[in-house]
């Protein structure tokens, strides 16, 4: 009688400790709420779902969620007054207070079509070549994008950054032209070369570059600039010139292979299964403009050791908060960390309120910034509170976990959950039914009953 009494009573502790205090913070467009603190409780009944979180079923490690820092949004950022710049830079990069922490910045190696003119680091008179690079220089980027830069890493020095050029310099290629055509063969060593200066003239402006991809879109040979390179194009020149390169001059750096769009994930599985190209690649990148997120775990499937990143996707101009907030928060941050990326990179960071500047023949001319920047006035648009759901609380270091949603409604709530370095529990879901949902989150502590609207999403953290 005694020990069954003992059982009564250490199963009514049980019960009472069920409950996870969980907090979170939403964002609803329908009611005009972005990114707030929650501190009522869930409304109505015990739902038809349970999202179950499993700590024990790890996955990939994260990098990190932010955003490109074009050369456009250095411009618009370095010409604040020096008390709004501070202010914009610790509200995107700290994690105190209301802050929202991005982690992870990806910059272009000499202009994108987001820059106000086109240029490379070694630009010549036509007809002049410099197989020496004895003229290389990070030119416009000193005056813009490496004065931010360091200022970003004055509040979060961990911040990993991953460099993409658009465009090999023009005499390099077959057409002359900073838009379009390909990098000539004679050119594969000394190109090599220039990835090589680019990284290492930055690690002396005390900037360290994590990672590199080859070529933006490099079956896009549209945009100011642009080059195009095939996948055979590119495997060659890993295997036989960057590689080695990057090897000869005690370059860490990661080589990260496609940096293009989720409809041919055999581009990247074709470099991967040449084992000379494979041994220096340490992953692949996507844009989602063609094809589906699952491509991702495709390329994983077929080689699951190298990595996977995000690392491209716009918000077009003027921007629709109940549209873009739900489709990048499914397909990106929940999809694409479903499918193993270890980052997500929104398009861009800021723009002025005309989406300038923007390059001729062939710049995005609609792209909005996660910020748009007017003088000294900041306008929060889709990619802050996009980025903001994962950044602040998924910190470099964090795990993925399972968690799996049950119940006659669970297609409604895509989510994901992730283990923080700090042994924290984070868990971000996602409405996309047309009506509010009640629903229990159970974890190794218990549980918690949360109700979410339709079309909003939220993070929870334990």
């Amino acid at each position: 009688m005694r020990n069954l009494l003992l059982g009564i009573c250490l199963g009514g502790l049980v019960h009472a400790q069920a409950q996870m205090k969980v907090s979170s913070w939403v964002t609803d467009p329908a009611q005009q709420v972005f990114f707030t603190r929650q501190t009522g409780k869930a409304a109505g009944d015990k739902g038809s779902v349970t999202i179950k979180v499993d700590p024990s079923r790890p996955y990939q490690t994260i990098d990190g969620y932010g955003w490109a820092l074009t050369g456009g949004s250095a411009q618009h950022i370095i010409h604040m007054s020096a008390p709004a710049r501070a202010a914009l830079l610790k509200d995107l990069f700290s994690t105190e207070g209301n802050h929202i922490g991005g982690s992870y910045l990806r910059i272009s190696i000499g202009a994108s079509d987001l820059n106000d003119h086109v240029f490379s680091y070694d630009d010549l008179p036509e007809g002049q070549t410099d197989t020496a690079l004895a003229h290389f220089d990070l030119g416009p980027d000193k005056q813009d994008v490496i004065p931010v830069l360091k200022e970003v890493l004055a509040v979060y020095p961990s911040l990993k950054i991953l460099g993409s050029p658009w465009s090999a310099p023009a005499w390099m290629k077959d057409n002359h032209d900073t838009r379009g055509g390909s990098l000539k063969r004679e050119y594969y060593g000394v190109y090599a070369r220039y990835f090589v200066k680019y990284i290492k003239a930055m690690a002396k402006q005390g900037i360290r570059i994590d990672a590199i991809t080859i070529q933006n879109e490099p079956l896009h040979p549209g945009n100011n600039p642009s080059m195009y390179m095939p996948a055979k194009d590119e495997a060659d020149f890993v295997k036989g010139f960057l590689g080695p390169a990057f090897k000869r001059a005690g370059i860490k750096t990661k080589i990260i292979v496609y940096d293009h769009n989720c409809d041919k994930p055999e581009y990247p599985i074709s470099i991967l299964d040449d084992p000379e190209a494979r041994r220096f690649v340490d992953g692949s990148a996507f844009h989602l403009y063609g094809g589906t997120i699952d491509a991702l775990s495709k390329v994983h499937d077929a080689y699951p050791t190298k990595n996977l990143y995000f690392t491209e996707q716009w918000v077009g101009g003027p921007g629709d908060f109940a549209k873009d907030i739900p489709e990048h928060i499914e397909k990106l941050i929940i999809g694409a960390s479903r499918n193993w990326s270890r980052n997500v990179i929104e398009w861009n960071l800021a723009a002025d309120p005309d989406y300038k500047p923007h390059t001729d023949r062939g710049g995005c001319d609609r792209c909005l910034g996660a910020v748009t920047i007017d003088g000294d006035k900041v306008t929060h648009n889709p990619a802050y509170y996009i980025v903001a759901h994962a950044a602040k609380f998924v910190r470099p270091g964090s795990a993925r976990i399972g968690s799996d949603a049950t119940g006659t409604d669970a297609g409604s709530l895509p989510n994901v959950a992730f283990r923080t370095p700090a042994g924290k529990t984070v868990l971000i879901v996602l409405n996309t039914g047309t009506t509010a949902q009640t629903f229990a989150i159970k974890g190794a502590g218990g549980q918690s009953l949360q109700t979410l609207g339709a079309g909003a999403v939220a993070t929870y953290v334990w």
